[in-house]
């Protein structure tokens, strides 16, 4: 008989968290590349910014982004080996991971500057709270009761 590790499914969990949070920081590059929606939505709450300014602004929120997701992949990985070597307090130190990542992502996808609007346009804002969706199904999987053989 082979011995299943009981939180293998909030791994999963994790390892889906991590690749969302990998995606929701390259995002801002793909798009410096091709769209432009985050130098377009600086542009359209400052129009009178020259595009040197909205060029530095996007080179900020760039640094900032990469910041956070180079603190969430580490969050992630972190929280996996503390599930595998079954610690003790893997499960309460996930739960504080989430709300951490909630306050996060909800900071990028709720917070107005001085234009009024959100400081990154809401396709980034939603981004940054996929990562999120994992986070909760992985905390709610390490804190479901384990079954006991024989009962329903």
């Amino acid at each position: 008989m082979t011995k299943t590790h009981p939180a293998r499914g909030a791994i999963g969990a994790m390892y889906t968290g991590l690749g969302f949070t990998v995606a929701a920081t390259v995002l801002p590059y793909v798009d410096r590349a091709t769209t432009h929606r985050l130098a377009d939505h600086i542009r359209a709450g400052y129009p009178s910014y020259p595009r040197t300014r909205v060029d530095s602004a996007v080179t900020t929120y760039l640094v900032l982004l990469s910041v956070v997701g180079v603190l969430g992949v580490a969050a992630w990985l972190w929280t996996v080996r503390a599930v595998r070597s079954d610690r003790r307090l893997a499960r309460p130190a996930a739960t504080v991971m989430l709300v951490l990542g909630v306050c996060a992502g909800l900071t990028g996808l709720l917070t107005r500057d001085t234009s009024g609007e959100t400081g990154l346009p809401p396709e980034m804002g939603w981004a940054g709270m996929a990562p999120c969706l994992a986070g909760v199904l992985a905390v709610a999987l390490l804190w479901r009761r384990p079954r006991v053989p024989g009962r329903g």
